[in-house]
């Protein structure tokens, strides 16, 4: 399952988002280092089902199908935040640090408000510059992958001259727990540009190694929190930021929403602009003052409450997935148990039918003869490229 880190410092509405995004529980409170612990929870994206391509029914296993929308599930992980120096071990740093180890990518939440200062304590309205939030949280991480590569610098720089060991193999082999990929060490290295020899690197190349190495391996999505609260001048200036994707959200209205539903009480689908209340007669005073509340500033955005259009824009566009279903009767669109299309898996777009094998068992991967396109009822190779929807049957000698 793709794993997507949420991360910022205190008090931001991390754990917000989290437990709107995944209804998971979580402690949260009005002040600094309430998540303390890890808390994990599972989210969704959506895609369209296509077992209305094929005019069947589908009766689904991993992901749960409504209205014709597969919701296919996403790890999120609300990790403890983050302050100025955590690299160090400052506040909750190297455990926070550490939790993000195989995060695919990262969703920064940003206090777009103004209301809380470096170490997440309450300051007044819009004090604090949002920008200087998104600098210190990319300089933490990037600090802490130069501190992990800086560990044992004199040893690595002797493999490469009396070894001749290559320094991408070296990389590889020391970032191999953070979910880093030889490709991601390979580009980074073009990009920072660096020395060919590791003994001349400086500490200023280090860095910038390091800050292409997160680029590559961690990208970053921005969630603007308590957008429903911020200055527009403060939800402007995060939206001009060149070069990432930015979502206003309002964290706790989507929480309202999400628990109201769980009780019968609204019909909402996660993202929409609107929702339903089932029996208006049920609600109490105050009830209906918040869903009047959410419902006029919901009406209002572009992307509802932002909460699921964040979750989805990191998987879609940030790290560029699609959804493939996997059978194993192209006919029947069944598995083994007579599932109708039973399991919907998120993959990196531009993979391959051998690439969707190992994701659904590394057996099928390795003894991949071929595969089927059930949409086309073609043989394929290989290196077939998999399109958005695929339904695919594996073929192999396991």
């Amino acid at each position: 399952m793709e794993q997507l880190g949420v991360v910022g410092k205190p008090n931001v509405g991390k754990s917000t988002f989290f437990s709107a995004a995944t209804l998971a529980p979580a402690q949260i409170a009005n002040y600094p280092f309430t998540t303390i612990e890890a808390n994990r929870g599972v989210g969704y994206v959506k895609a369209t089902c296509p077992h209305s391509d094929f005019k069947v029914q589908c009766t689904p296993r991993n992901s749960k199908c409504e209205g014709g929308i597969r919701f296919v599930p996403v790890e999120l992980i609300d990790v403890a935040g983050l302050v100025p120096g955590a690299h160090d071990g400052k506040g909750r740093g190297n455990q926070f640090l550490d939790d993000l180890r195989q995060a695919s990518a990262l969703i920064h939440v940003v206090d777009a408000s103004g209301c809380t200062d470096a170490e997440g304590n309450i300051c007044p309205d819009g004090t604090r510059d949002p920008l200087d939030d998104v600098r210190f949280l990319e300089t933490e991480i990037d600090q802490w992958i130069a501190g992990i590569m800086g560990k044992g610098w004199e040893r690595m720089a002797k493999r490469t001259e009396s070894e001749g060991a290559k320094l991408e193999a070296i990389l590889s082999e020391k970032y191999a727990g953070l979910g880093i990929s030889p490709i991601d060490i390979k580009t980074a290295m073009k990009k920072s540009p660096v020395p060919d020899k590791f003994t001349k690197w400086t500490q200023e190349d280090l860095l910038g190694f390091a800050r292409e190495l997160r680029i590559q391996s961690k990208p970053l999505i921005i969630a603007a929190n308590k957008a429903d609260l911020a200055p527009a001048s403060n939800l402007q200036k995060i939206r001009e930021l060149e070069g990432y994707i930015v979502i206003p959200t309002a964290a706790e209205y989507e929480l309202v929403l999400r628990r109201a539903a769980k009780g019968g009480l609204i019909d909402y689908t996660p993202g929409a602009r609107d929702f339903k209340v089932n029996d208006p007669s049920k609600l109490s005073p105050p009830q209906k003052k918040a869903l009047d509340k959410v419902h006029e500033y919901i009406a209002k955005s572009e992307v509802g409450t932002g909460v699921q259009r964040c979750v989805e824009e990191a998987v879609f566009k940030l790290l560029d997935m699609l959804v493939v279903y996997p059978v194993e009767d192209e006919g029947k669109l069944t598995d083994k148990d007579g599932r109708v299309l039973p399991d919907a898996f998120l993959l990196k777009r531009g993979a391959t039918a051998k690439d969707m094998a190992f994701k659904v068992h590394t057996d099928l991967g390795k003894h991949f003869i071929r595969a089927i396109n059930a949409r086309t009822k073609r043989v394929v190779g290989a290196d077939f490229v998999l399109s958005e929807g695929d339904v695919i049957k594996i073929v192999s000698d396991a």
